[in-house]
């Protein structure tokens, strides 16, 4: 099975991730910011990778550290039950709606970090949860991923509603593009023989 586990721990938090890539989409999170479980919550479920995340984290200061560090964690270990990439499918792209919200997201697995995201929140905040800690969470996935990734909101106005169609998106485009196809038959899908370099 492709699966990893990572433990971080700073002097701001402390954070333990497993996660396994062929999974169901079981899933217990625990990070003490009740919307971001959210968003990791029907990440896992609609991805399909079984995923545990346990955080403590500096929250009486605020939400960053931990929100950013999850998504340092969580990459990691993406990164890891990768292994070297052999069989995937590589790519993705999904448009996923969410009422009067449209997103696009689009998934390269190449071992070649980067972030496009183009998402404007409606309001600063979603509850106690920062919306710009969205972009920050995007940014430390697909740095430690390895995965280069494009996110943008085409419309929405209701701003948990662009949050949630984001983390959905994403969720759906890893599901395609870390998925074995059979008709590669452990290769990895590049020219080069090799990803990520």
């Amino acid at each position: 099975m492709r699966s990893a586990t990572i433990k971080r721990k700073t002097k701001e938090t402390e954070i333990e991730v497993s996660v396994n890539l062929d999974g169901t989409g079981v899933v217990e999170i625990a990070t003490g910011i009740g919307f971001f479980d959210h968003m990791l919550d029907l990440l896992a479920r609609h991805s399909r990778i079984d995923m545990t995340v346990k955080a403590l984290g500096d929250l009486h200061i605020d939400f960053h550290h931990t929100t950013e560090d999850v998504g340092i964690a969580l990459g990691q270990a993406v990164k890891q039950a990768l292994g070297d990439m052999a069989g995937i499918t590589r790519y993705a792209s999904i448009h996923m709606p969410m009422d009067e919200t449209l997103t696009r997201v689009v998934i390269d697995v190449s071992g070649r970090p980067m972030l496009v995201f183009r998402t404007t929140f409606t309001r600063d905040k979603i509850g106690e949860f920062d919306t710009e800690l969205v972009r920050e969470w995007f940014n430390a996935f697909a740095m430690n991923a390895g995965i280069t990734l494009h996110v943008e909101t085409l419309y929405g106005e209701n701003a948990h509603h662009i949050a949630e169609s984001c983390f959905k998106g994403l969720a759906r485009a890893l599901r395609t593009a870390l998925a074995i196809d059979p008709r590669n038959k452990g290769e990895v899908p590049s020219t080069k023989g090799q990803l990520g370099g």
